[in-house]
């Protein structure tokens, strides 16, 4: 089925993946293929990054048209920053681990944020380090066993509460497992003008998928509920109302598109509100619940290169002259510092 690019969903893919066979990593692979199909981006378009683990591996398996930059351990953010800056045409993508977002890239992942970088940030969690034989990583559940029956003696980090009380506009969280909720949530997130974050729960089959793990596959299966049912509408004319249980609500994003929410949790939960937003993931999380769905979205700051002011002009398309100061007011900023 072509696009209204008049492309297939073989020119999104990427090349054959490496990963353990039943990896949560490749549904979530294969989702993002299918939401940036679905969405008509064309891959030349993108810019896709990330940095060390095993869910950094997973931009060589689609989007083979794509720019693409896989960057050291913890650094994404500040590569992705780098890259939205310089070429604001290009829409970014960034697949990190909860190691790589969570332990060492955490003060990149809080100030990504903060400035609103226009991204899709994608965290493929996990809850352990599956390059280095499956130690806790800072999302493992307190008390959760290892496979080889070690307890985690610390609270876990909650991503999606993070990116929420540093500011972030778009907070999701989804199943690997789940095409049906991730896919409308990418394709959501892809419109978004600032910085999206999808936390996904993605287990790792030969190191998390056993009894004791609550990131395994039976875990998550039977714990995990949902806050909306999902669906994507492309642009057409606008249609918004309110909704009761049950009923359906429509998000309207910046290009025009819808995202579509179902009610299914008896709690009414206001998407603009972010302290209620928090207060249903904690309360979820203390009964052992993995909540999924959009928790909030909002669009009260401006993206990074609107605060920064650049020019329409990216910068990567100028020349020397053009990215050059003139000397007159070289000395002017320069004076200003005396």
């Amino acid at each position: 089925m072509k696009n209204k690019l008049d492309l297939e969903v073989k020119d999104y893919q990427g090349g054959k993946s490496t990963l353990c066979t039943g990896c949560g990593h490749d549904n979530v692979t294969q989702a993002i293929i299918s939401g940036y199909h679905k969405s008509s981006v064309h891959p030349f378009k993108v810019a896709k990054l990330s940095g060390i683990g095993c869910s950094s591996k997973t931009p060589a398996y689609f989007l083979k048209q794509s720019h693409g930059f896989n960057s050291i351990h913890g650094r994404m953010a500040a590569v992705a920053t780098g890259a939205k800056l310089a070429n604001r045409n290009l829409q970014i993508i960034g697949v990190s681990g909860d190691g790589d977002t969570a332990s060492i890239g955490i003060g990149g992942f809080i100030h990504l944020i903060r400035r609103n970088v226009p991204m899709v940030y994608i965290v493929e969690n996990n809850g352990v380090y599956g390059l280095t034989k499956g130690q806790f990583s800072a999302t493992a559940d307190l008390n959760s066993k290892q496979k080889n029956g070690e307890i985690n003696p610390f609270k876990e980090l909650d991503i999606c509460a993070l990116a929420i009380e540093a500011g972030c506009e778009f907070v999701a969280r989804s199943f690997s497992g789940d095409a049906k909720q991730l896919v409308p949530l990418i394709q959501a997130a892809i419109q978004h003008p600032g910085t999206a974050v999808i936390d996904v729960i993605s287990p790792c089959i030969t190191y998390a998928n056993h009894a004791g793990s609550t990131k395994s596959y039976d875990y998550v299966k039977e714990h995990k509920v949902a806050l909306q049912d999902l669906g994507f509408i492309s642009e057409r004319e606008h249609a918004a109302a309110d909704y009761n249980e049950g009923d359906i609500t429509q998000i309207e994003m910046a290009d025009g598109s819808f995202l579509t929410l179902k009610k299914l949790l008896s709690e009414s939960h206001n998407l603009t509100d972010a302290a209620g937003a928090l207060q249903l993931l904690h309360s979820h999380r203390n009964n052992g619940e993995i909540l999924t769905g959009l928790f909030y979205r909002n669009s009260l700051k401006k993206p990074l290169e609107q605060v920064l002011g650049l020019p329409t002009m990216p910068l990567a398309h100028m020349n020397h002259t053009e990215l050059s100061i003139d000397k007159n007011k070289f000395q002017a900023l320069m004076d200003a510092f005396k």
